[in-house]
């Protein structure tokens, strides 16, 4: 009997196929596993060490021959994760605890991955999967586990959690679907998945137990449905919408050279969010005009010291050079209690979201913040670099940043270090206090990147991962929408230009009245350019303009975003709104 389930929907599409129960659980090898001597155990860890390291640069070189460069990329992360010396030094301690290379090496792997799950950012917590994906491919090879055979039809995978390592080794063809437990849409798991289009469901708890080993599946990750055993009629009904979305595919890889222009010939420039340089290739692929928004606190978080200036140079080099003379803006560190860092040593908060974070840090520790300022103007020799500041609430911020950035560049001109004089200066509009004084602070920056995560949760005083409240989390709200257009008319007023990088912008109808209210770039992730280009290329700005007009009299965000369905629900990329 067909059983039907609901999850969150993270990448659409339309999968059928068999269930394949991903995660093997090691507890029956560590069970029996005999240890030898503490050296013997040490020695095996060393072995296994080089040895993954060996496979996963022969994955990766692979990886690339064949064109998937996201998925190289990532575990080109994994290898450095294996090669880490801290890595090394708590399997070591690990081992000498336990008595056992597999024990020790999962100990340690799951100890660092503790660390990253207590952050609050959703990108770095999700950041412990990969840390444990990798301390369970070290403890197999000295196990000498073998992964799991395939067939030759394609499957589901289905797990509580997916190591990365298991899709990213297995052919995209075999690949109908992914279903999680729990997961996030910034695990990496979901980053290959998106990359290569599977549609992926997660955050379907404890029904996951409804699922066997086996099973055939219906999955609409559009939806987040999940149909369990489906009937004839369901099957048939499902290979019919199959069939479409190949149409709709092919309809938005079509779009990926156009311009995002209106009918009118107004142009909107469409950027990704990324989290390291790596990410770049793939946002490219889906049509980006560079990057507008370079979260660099991962350069931070993938170090177990400050990282050097020159560290810091070699990441943000490789991302601007890869955004091929488009824009690429960096965001300086965004850290704070929510992501502790052994090395800042800052104090656990109570609401860390509104504590010691971001600029406040930077501004007390020039030896975070000034090798950063020196690394990125170096960076824009390679191309065209923007540095953005984010938690501004202040001009006198902003006077100190810029006092700052000519201190770097008398000390890189001392040091006899070139730069570029053309890096532009930004901030990132995220608390209601900028957005009200963004007529004073358009005098001394280049650019507003208004950064609607933050400035929804700050105006309207609601945390949207809480879930008694998320539905008062709306980015049409009135309030929203006044301080978002109070923001962009200064900056028209200054002469500076106006972009946006959270996810509102990836909203097709929130991208028609942010174009009526005159915005110039939009960032977002990358699967949603498709959307919003075609959005943008259906209407004009005299329409953009008249709708928005409409929306300013409007007392209600749920209204708001009725009327633009109805207004806009005939343009194709309204499909699935």
């Amino acid at each position: 009997m067909a059983e039907a389930i609901r999850g969150k929907g993270v990448i659409s599409g339309i999968a059928i196929g068999q269930v394949m129960l991903a995660g093997q659980n090691l507890d029956g090898y560590l069970a029996a596993y005999q240890p030898g001597s503490a050296a013997e155990e040490q020695s095996k860890a060393e072995a296994a060490l080089v040895a993954v390291t060996e496979n996963l640069l022969a994955t990766i070189e692979r990886l690339r021959r064949e064109e998937q460069a996201e998925q190289a990329a990532i575990l080109e992360a994994h290898r450095m994760m294996v090669q880490d010396p801290m890595m090394a030094e708590n399997i070591k301690g690990k081992i000498a605890e336990t008595g056992s290379a597999p024990q020790g090496i999962l100990d340690a792997a799951n100890e660092q991955a503790q660390m990253f799950e207590q952050m609050e950012d959703e990108y770095f917590a999700a950041r412990a999967v990969d840390l444990r994906d990798v301390g369970k491919r070290i403890a197999k090879y000295v196990l000498g586990v073998k992964e799991p055979e395939i067939g030759s039809g394609q499957v589901v995978l289905c797990g509580e959690e997916i190591e990365p390592s298991v899709v990213a080794g297995m052919p995209t063809e075999q690949i109908a679907g992914v279903i999680l437990g729990s997961g996030s849409a910034t695990s990496h798991v979901v980053i290959i998945a998106k990359a290569r289009a599977i549609p992926t469901v997660l955050g379907i708890g404890d029904k996951i137990n409804l699922i066997q080993d086996g099973d055939e599946i219906i999955l609409d990750g559009s939806r987040g449905d999940i149909i369990i055993r489906p009937t004839e009629a369901e099957r048939s009904l499902y290979q019919g919408k199959i069939e479409e979305q190949k149409k709709l595919a092919a309809h938005y890889a079509a779009l990926k050279d156009l311009p995002a222009v209106t009918k009118d010939g107004v142009r909107i420039e469409l950027t990704a969010n990324i989290g390291t340089h790596m990410d770049v290739d793939n946002a490219l692929t889906y049509g980006a005009e560079g990057v507008g928004l370079f979260r660099s606190e991962f350069v931070f978080m993938g170090s177990t010291t400050i990282p050097t200036e020159d560290e810091q140079f070699k990441a943000y080099r490789a991302a601007v050079e890869k955004c091929g003379g488009h824009i690429c803006v960096i965001r300086t560190m965004d850290i704070g209690g929510d992501k502790p860092l052994p090395y800042l040593n800052i104090d656990p908060e109570e609401n860390p979201f509104l504590g010691y974070r971001a600029l406040r840090i930077s501004l007390d520790r020039h030896d975070l913040f000034l090798p950063q300022i020196k690394a990125i103007l170096r960076a824009g020799l390679y191309g065209k670099a923007a540095m953005m500041v984010p938690m501004v609430i202040s001009v006198s911020e902003i006077q100190r940043v810029l006092k700052l950035v000519e201190q770097a560049k008398v000390e890189l001109t001392h040091e006899g270090k070139e730069y570029s004089d053309d890096v532009q200066i930004g901030i990132m509009v995220e608390t209601p206090a900028a957005a009200v004084v963004s007529p004073l602070l358009a005098q001394y920056v280049d650019f507003f990147s208004i950064g609607t995560n933050d400035l929804i949760q700050y105006t309207l005083a609601v945390d949207r991962g809480n879930a008694q409240i998320a539905h008062l989390y709306n980015p049409f709200n009135p309030a929203v929408l006044r301080l978002i257009q109070r923001t962009i008319q200064s900056a028209r007023e200054h002469g500076i230009w106006t972009g946006m990088c959270g996810e509102m912008a990836s909203d097709p109808y929130a991208a028609v009245i942010l174009l009526g209210m005159g915005i110039t770039e939009l960032s977002m992730s990358a699967p949603s350019i498709p959307r919003v280009k075609e959005m943008i290329r259906s209407v004009t700005s005299t329409q953009a303009k008249e709708l928005l007009a409409d929306v300013m009299k409007m007392e209600h965000g749920v209204e708001i975003r009725a009327y633009l369905h109805k207004m806009l629900e005939g343009s194709d990329a309204s499909v699935g709104l």
